[in-house]
């Protein structure tokens, strides 16, 4: 389900700060919990360190990231994999 648009697209006020103060200062990067935040033009070219729920994992952000969400692009979960049996 999409958001009103009326409302305009979901960012945390800080992440939005830290993008601007980004352009200016030219961090190596940004840390944020915000996995439910947009990603707008102006986030292009950063890099971004979101927190999976046990670590902070990096995101460089393309311009075909545009106009999705943070935690998409961010794996929670680790993959299952089969383990195996040693022949005796």
């Amino acid at each position: 389900m999409k958001r009103v648009k009326w409302k305009g697209p979901f960012i945390q006020h800080n992440l939005l700060k830290q993008i601007k103060n980004f352009k200016m200062f030219s961090k190596n990067s940004i840390k944020t919990v915000s996995k439910n935040s947009m990603i707008l033009p102006s986030f292009i070219g950063a890099a971004l360190q979101v927190y999976n729920g046990k670590t902070f994992m990096i995101l460089k952000v393309v311009d075909d990231m545009v106009d999705h969400k943070v935690g998409e692009f961010i794996a929670t979960r680790k993959q299952f994999s089969y383990k195996k049996k040693k022949n005796k």
